[in-house]
């Protein structure tokens, strides 16, 4: 069955940035976020996939691959960007010598696997060094206020860490790294064989060592010698004020922990905001609506309105208008940078609906003077 297209999951071209690739993912990822959309088992999926996309896509030597094969498994055959899956032979790990006559057999190999044939014979390249831990991506719920204003949350992960009884070694504490006896060092198994192009030689990576050339003299009892160990991490989260639905903080050194003493990989947090039951927010202005009476609005005078630093008064003039509305400067959300916004409220004029005898007659005198015969004129409360 046909992969799914990478890119048509997160709607982005091939030619897409990693800036392009990377908004693509947040918007998409809050629009199918299982939190939004409880029980509902194809915004689960779609999320699931854009997810699987996102890692593979922002992940420079994976989207090379599925660029070149497209697909990320390396037995998924030597197709183009169209993501079949052809069963195929897997050429991973192995080494070939057609005894001289390789030539044109060492422009395919290096085409797909991007090596060489040197002398005819070619080594898998492995990374001997400190390696980076991978980055971890997270999402975290917030609500309006803690987004205005800044908060401090707590987060547990699991992570991949360097295991603590080993320090990251592999061998148990006592123990010591041996030159490997399956290779003897050279982290390669080596054979030859007769074939009808000659004979052929094959290197494989040594199973015993990883394809190291040393191993421990006895595996640590945590970690079985993978040097790591799954783990429970709480991480405090300092939210700044002002940020956004969608913001995403980076927390350095946070993510998986690195092998062979290689740094820790980052934590990217990616926010939810929860909208407010009373403002609407803007970039760092803030809109509402200010219900008002009739008689305000025909009068004047000072009305009190609700802003996210508590209650301002303004003035409004007589004869103030429905949907009339007043700026209150710097009544907005301000940023720890020293930006701040606004204060945006909509007038709304509410109209009694039931009177009182005597504001009644009150209404029919302003009626009587202005001119109006409410029982010809069928008055709103007549």
């Amino acid at each position: 069955m046909a992969e799914k297209n990478l890119y048509e999951i997160l709607g982005v071209p091939k030619a897409a940035t990693d800036a392009e690739i990377k908004s693509a993912y947040r918007k998409s990822a809050l629009k199918y976020h299982p939190d939004k959309h409880k029980g509902d088992k194809d915004s689960e999926q779609k999320f699931k996939e854009i997810n699987v996309a996102y890692e593979v896509l922002s992940d420079k030597q994976k989207r090379q691959q599925y660029d070149t094969f497209g697909s990320t498994n390396p037995r998924g055959g030597f197709g183009g960007g169209g993501g079949g899956q052809a069963g195929g032979f897997d050429f991973n790990g192995m080494n070939f010598d057609f005894g001289g006559s390789a030539g044109g057999f060492a422009d395919i190999f290096e085409s797909f696997f991007g090596g060489g044939m040197s002398g005819g014979r070619s080594k898998r390249s492995r990374k001997s060094g400190p390696i980076r831990g991978s980055d971890i991506e997270a999402n975290i719920r917030i609500s309006f206020e803690d987004a205005v204003f800044g908060c401090e949350k707590e987060l547990e992960i699991t992570k991949s860490d360097v295991c603590k009884q080993c320090n990251g070694k592999g061998a148990e504490p006592g123990s010591s790294i041996v030159t490997c006896t399956a290779c003897g060092g050279t982290g390669e198994i080596k054979s030859v064989r007769n074939t009808i192009l000659g004979q052929m030689a094959t290197s494989n990576i040594c199973d015993e060592c990883n394809g190291e050339g040393r191993r421990p003299e006895k595996v640590c009892s945590v970690c079985h010698g993978t040097t790591r160990v799954r783990v429970k991490d709480r991480v405090k989260i300092k939210i700044p004020a002002g940020v956004d639905n969608g913001s995403t903080l980076k927390l350095a050194g946070k993510g998986e922990g690195g092998i062979k003493n290689g740094p820790s990989g980052d934590l990217y947090i990616l926010l939810v905001v929860e909208q407010s039951r009373k403002f609407i927010r803007d970039g760092l202005d803030i809109h509402s609506e200010t219900e008002i009476h009739l008689l305000q609005a025909v009068l004047g005078g000072e009305i009190t309105v609700d802003t996210i630093h508590g209650e301002k008064t303004i003035k409004i003039p007589a004869g103030t208008g429905d949907s009339k509305v007043f700026k209150i400067s710097g009544a907005g959300i301000k940023k720890e940078n020293g930006q701040s916004g606004d204060h945006y409220t909509k007038i709304k004029v509410k109209i009694p609906d039931k009177l009182s005898k005597k504001e009644r007659e009150l209404y029919l005198s302003l009626a009587d003077e202005a001119g109006f015969d409410m029982k010809k004129n069928g008055g709103l409360f007549w």
